[in-house]
């Protein structure tokens, strides 16, 4: 039997624990925080592990909170981030003030996945269907047939990943006919305006963007081979970076479009009709608490959830 590992990215976590936190906050009628439904998705969808990117600083209460809890149910394994996590060879910029980015991040469990994995935001809901489809995937294309990467990706609806109090930044993907990935871009400050959706590209430029567009929510399923390649793409993003830009990151997006565009990896989009909500304005924890609660008398979750 193949076995799959959830990999959550959690570093972005501050280190003062509280209702401020929005990974954090309780959404649920017996606490539950996002990551519970995530978690809990995982487990009926087949995964067998749960991998932890947090940072040091963080462990102890991170783990009160939420690993030892988890634990009971699901095998836990935990990763680290850090700002000084870079090649042998490299230093950190002086006044950097934050770790790499999400490529980082996964490259900081290196060593400790060996299956099969998917990986996701430690505060974004993704609902049941996308699971189901990344681990499916996953097992039926473990083995590698050809000389690129055989990644897939979770395809949302741009108008099921909305916030009501504010812009959000999406990957805005183009798919091509058979349902495979050809480019994707991060586009930010996506908002309904007067009635219409409105963005901006990286410069700030305004971009068209339609509300039945498939993105990226940073949900992807991955071989762990593509460690490797990460391992190799860090050394080459720090090589490259421009000293004057302190916040630069090395960003699952960019990594993705990079080998697209190189031909040298197959990125299968799988669309779900779920969606997303999660706590990118201290404004969205009400509607994210009303949402649960919608789901919970729809019998899609019990009250408790472990």
């Amino acid at each position: 039997m193949i076995k799959t590992t959830l990999l959550i990215m959690a570093a972005g976590i501050g280190s003062r624990f509280g209702e401020g936190i929005k990974q954090l906050a309780s959404v649920g009628p017996s606490g539950e925080i996002i990551m519970d439904y995530s978690i809990f998705d995982a487990i009926e969808a087949g995964f067998n592990e749960v991998v932890f990117v947090i940072r040091h600083d963080i462990e102890q209460d991170f783990k009160e909170i939420i690993g030892n809890r988890i634990e009971k149910v699901i095998p836990v394994k935990y990763a680290f981030q850090e700002l000084g996590d870079v090649p042998e060879g490299f230093c950190v910029p002086q006044n950097r003030t934050k770790p790499w980015g999400t490529g980082q991040a996964l490259l900081a469990a290196k060593g400790l996945i060996e299956n099969p994995f998917v990986v996701i935001n430690a505060d974004d809901y993704y609902g049941k269907e996308a699971f189901v489809k990344l681990h499916d995937y996953l097992v039926s294309h473990s083995e590698k047939t050809t000389d690129k990467y055989n990644i897939c990706m979770a395809g949302f609806i741009l108008k099921n990943t909305l916030s009501e109090n504010g812009g959000v930044t999406r990957g805005v993907c183009e798919v091509d006919g058979s349902g495979n990935l050809s480019k994707v871009t991060e586009t930010y400050e996506i908002q309904w305006k007067d009635s219409r959706l409105s963005a901006l590209d990286e410069g700030g430029n305004p971009v068209n963007v339609n509300e039945n567009q498939i993105v990226s929510m940073n949900m992807w399923g991955i071989q762990p081979e593509f460690l490797d390649e990460l391992e190799r793409g860090f050394k080459d993003f720090l090589l490259h970076l421009e000293k004057e830009n302190l916040k630069s990151e090395y960003l699952l997006p960019a990594i993705m479009n990079q080998l697209l565009q190189e031909n040298r990896a197959s990125v299968k989009v799988l669309e779900t009709n779920d969606k997303w909500f999660g706590v990118t304005y201290q404004e969205d924890k009400k509607s994210v608490t009303e949402s649960i609660q919608k789901l919970i008398k729809q019998n899609v979750y019990k009250e408790k959830l472990f």
